[in-house]
């Protein structure tokens, strides 16, 4: 099992793993469930469940032969909420020649941009920029949870709606359509009564940003309260990659070679925001802005080679998956 390769996106929603071969050709590949949550006793019999199962059966695909701890020539598994508390566990999986536990943003540039120089902005229940220069050095904006950050995530845009809510409630802010619409989806008698449901357990954070959907909706049908609200969450966005691109690029070295911006998360789904976002992104300066080329589990991949001093790039078949 020396000659193959793996890469595992271990995000919020799911973990994917992909087992490639000394050439490229993707050999098996694997979903769960999320597994970013180790903390607890609990969490962490779960992060083991949940990546055991998912190499197992990516294993299996591969036609590898079946053993409790595969071996692997060198393997990148980028993990949301960062490698410090499961680099222990993931030893315990599994073995490698080569081990690079990492961020999922690492593993989501590689991806977006094929391991060349770019950014990348994350943006789903929260938001964050990471970006890497030809010289690899690398540079992150936000990402600071959702208490002082966030900006610009489904969250922030579900709570920025309910202080437009708030606002009409106590007759300091215009009217617009999501009251009704907020006063529906939470079963809430009024603004102030959706305020404290927030604050339950019934309410987590993950729930209340699928509220952002409700707001890209009404704005597409034409409401100046939730069109600003998806406006104002692109420029903030916009902002975070722009910061990235001045700590890794000098002014002469984007007007000769543009970084590439490339986005990804839940948010990117309005068309009202990733189209304020595109614009922005190009105004500020020389920069190129397209969606992501391969996926995160991919760019996780591309980095096991990296890791071997391979300059393998996965073949593209997984992505379409």
């Amino acid at each position: 099992m020396n000659d193959y390769f793996l890469g595992v996106d271990g995000g919020q929603s799911s973990t994917v793993a992909v087992i490639g071969d000394a050439t490229g050709h993707i050999a098996g590949w694997a979903t769960a469930g999320p597994c970013n949550h180790v903390g607890a006793a609990e969490g962490r019999a779960k992060f083991l469940r949940v990546m055991g199962e998912c190499l197992s059966q990516a294993a299996s695909r591969a036609g590898l032969e079946a053993s409790s701890k595969p071996r692997f020539r060198a393997a990148c598994l980028g993990m949301s909420g960062g490698p410090d508390d499961k680099t222990g566990l993931l030893k315990e999986l599994l073995d490698a020649d080569h081990l690079l536990v990492t961020h999922d943003a690492k593993i989501a540039l590689a991806g977006a941009v094929e391991g060349a120089p770019g950014v990348i902005v994350i943006a789903g229940t929260g938001s964050i920029a990471y970006g890497e220069n030809a010289q690899r050095e690398s540079a992150r904006a936000g990402g600071w949870g959702y208490v002082f950050g966030d900006e610009g995530g489904g969250f922030d845009i579900a709570r920025q709606a309910l202080r437009a809510t708030l606002r009409e409630y106590e007759g300091w802010g215009p009217r617009t359509a999501l009251t009704p619409a907020l006063m529906e989806l939470t079963g809430a008698a009024n603004a102030n009564d959706a305020l404290h449901r927030f604050y339950t357990v019934d309410w987590p954070r993950s729930r209340v940003a699928e509220l952002a959907v409700a707001v890209d909706r009404i704005a597409g049908e034409g409401d100046p309260v939730a069109t600003d609200i998806l406006r104002n969450a692109a420029q903030q966005l916009a902002l975070l990659a722009a910061s990235v691109r001045r700590q890794l690029w000098n002014e002469e070295a984007v007007e000769t070679a543009p970084a590439p911006t490339c986005w990804i998360g839940g948010v990117f789904q309005s068309q009202i925001l990733l189209d304020r976002f595109r614009t922005l992104v190009v105004l500020d300066g020389n920069a190129e802005a397209h969606p992501p080329r391969r996926s995160p589990a991919t760019g996780a991949l591309l980095l096991a080679y990296r890791a071997a001093g391979l300059s393998v790039r996965p073949h593209p078949g997984f992505d379409a998956k």
